[in-house]
């Protein structure tokens, strides 16, 4: 009865072992799934980032564009090209020549 007893023992402490074995080897392999998961995830958000970092510089740059031309067009030069360009006014110092037709 005894021998029978460990052999009995025997067999459970394989079984046992072999779900453990199971059990970790399906542990590593979902965490090897995750982790690409992750790494993709990762991978996305930093192109997304740099995607945004790039549009918030061109941004920027138009901004500042903007704010040289605001102070462009509150110069007296700015105000006196308009006029001549639209509304077709000379200085009085200037001499307006037309050409012949």
């Amino acid at each position: 009865m005894l021998i029978y007893q460990r052999k009995r023992r025997g067999k459970q402490n394989r079984l046992s072992r072999l779900a453990i074995a199971l059990v970790a080897a399906a542990l590593v392999v979902v965490l090897g799934f995750q982790t690409l998961k992750l790494q993709q995830k990762d991978n996305d958000y930093r192109q997304r980032l740099a995607a945004v970092e790039r549009q918030l510089a061109e941004e920027e740059s138009r901004a500042e564009d903007l704010r040289e031309r605001q102070d462009y067009v509150q110069t007296s030069q700015f105000i006196e090209q308009e006029a001549k360009d639209k509304l077709g006014m000379i200085n009085p110092n200037e001499i307006l020549m037309k050409p012949e037709n």
